[in-house]
């Protein structure tokens, strides 16, 4: 049975590797995954085990009721991400929805083309940390538009867009999903997290974005003026640090009550949805509207149920699929025997995460992460946790189909795979590896604590 389980697993994520090819979103042999595997585990009574805190070894769970146990305790660990990332997710909807993104563009005057490319690096390096990754770059690429008419030299800023973003998001607890589920599982706390990881993150940026800046494309200037004109409202910019606001404020709301991340993440959603409610009823001026009718329209477009109805869902169930499918060989006990497998073959850990960030850039992280923290028995905020953060954040970026910021530019750019293999994938490959060098010295010479 063990190797029909593997087995099973082995085709469902091949199936979701292929999803281009086969015409077949990720999200059906996810979660179509994830329902056989527990099954199976229920219909045949299979042995499970859970793994407790603090304590080294699988200890088993007994009796008729087991596998629904297993299931239960393993999906309230699941629903706390997948909770979290709604909540964040329709924050940054309502932002859009008031087009607070849109302010952004007031950072973005020069004409200077390296200027530039610094400029929307390191938009993109910070503002991933708070609205995650792939949104960041979603927003940089959409101002791009605006401002560079070439589409060849555009293809050039997305791509360090891509790299940027997930550097950016590799430093925050919420700035990508894989951290976030790191954060959440308690292997890393957000003050850690930032002081272990986020000058490795720089150095993965700043070596890639030095290298690339020498090109001849950007040098020279800018053809044609940029439009200082905006699309937004007067409380566009309200709306926008309103919402980052809350959305930082996730972690501070978490060390003050020690509660869990989803709650903080609700709160904050509450008190931006409570804003956006007052402003749309109260203070925005509908005086360009003539009927009754077209007010209501307005005003439906600017709700938080329209920000709501913008999520995607697939991705929600997506993450519940493959969450619960790793899930399902943690309990029975593979991962750790994995584990064990790897500590006696590889010289050392430092190797495995960095293998593992290589992979990020062919195989989804976030079901990699999911087996690291399902292999690994390492304290909160060890070293290790936080390798594996920023290998598996920024590892994506040697490939355009390595991470949902590169999925999102390619579809947004029409990138082509061969052409960022060609252009971007060696400099993005020098900055990974400088960036675990970075901090390999760093934890060596004793700076991490």
């Amino acid at each position: 049975m063990q190797y029909i389980i593997i087995l099973i697993f082995i085709v469902g994520y091949t199936a979701i590797t292929m999803e281009h090819k086969l015409k077949l979103d990720k999200t059906v042999p996810a979660i179509l995954m994830a329902s056989i595997l527990w099954a199976i585990i229920a219909i045949f009574h299979l042995n499970v085990f859970h793994l407790q805190e603090g304590i080294t070894g699988l200890i088993p769970l007994e009796g008729k009721e087991a596998a629904k146990e297993a299931l239960f305790h393993k999906f309230g660990e699941t629903a706390e991400i997948l909770i979290f990332l709604i909540g964040a997710m329709t924050i940054v909807e309502i932002i859009d929805l008031h087009r607070g993104f849109d302010v952004i563009k007031r950072f973005v005057k020069t004409k200077s083309k390296r200027k530039l490319l610094f400029i929307v690096c390191i938009l993109g390096f910070f503002l991933s940390a708070i609205i995650d990754n792939l949104t960041a770059t979603i927003v940089l690429i959409t101002i791009l538009r605006k401002i560079i008419p070439n589409k060849e030299d555009r293809l050039w800023y997305a791509s360090m867009i891509i790299i940027a973003a997930n550097a950016g998001g590799a430093w925050s607890p919420i700035g990508d999903v894989t951290t976030t589920m790191l954060w959440i599982a308690n292997k890393v706390t957000s003050v850690k997290l930032i002081e272990y990881v986020f000058i490795p993150s720089v150095v993965s940026l700043l070596v890639p974005l030095l290298l690339v800046s020498r090109k001849k494309v950007f040098k020279g200037t800018l053809s044609g003026s940029i439009s200082s004109e905006e699309n937004t409202f007067k409380h566009s910019a309200f709306m926008l640090y309103l919402g980052l606001a809350m959305i930082v404020f996730v972690p501070i709301f978490k060390s003050i009550t020690h509660l869990p991340p989803y709650l903080g993440i609700i709160f904050s959603l509450a008190v931006v949805w409570f804003a956006a409610e007052y402003i749309s009823n109260f203070k925005f001026n509908f005086d360009d509207c003539i009927t009754e009718e077209e007010v209501a329209t307005k005003k439906k477009a600017m709700s938080p149920h329209k920000a709501l109805a913008r999520i995607e869902m697939s991705s929600i169930l997506f993450f519940l699929g493959i969450l619960l499918a790793v899930a399902a060989l943690e309990s029975l006990g593979y991962l750790f025997h994995f584990a064990e497998w790897l500590e006696a073959t590889m010289p050392s850990q430092e190797i495995v995460v960095i293998l593992l960030g290589i992979s990020s850039a062919i195989i989804d992280n976030v079901p990699l992460v999911a087996a690291s923290i399902g292999m690994f028995q390492e304290p909160i905020d060890h070293e290790l946790w936080h390798f594996i953060a920023f290998a598996a954040g920024t590892g994506g970026s040697m490939l355009i189909i390595g991470s949902a910021a590169g999925v999102a530019a390619m579809g947004m750019e029409k990138i082509s795979f061969g052409w960022y293999l060609k252009n971007i994938t060696g400099i993005a490959f020098i900055g990974f590896i400088l960036g675990c060098l970075c901090f390999m010295l760093f934890k060596y010479i004793g700076l991490y604590s």
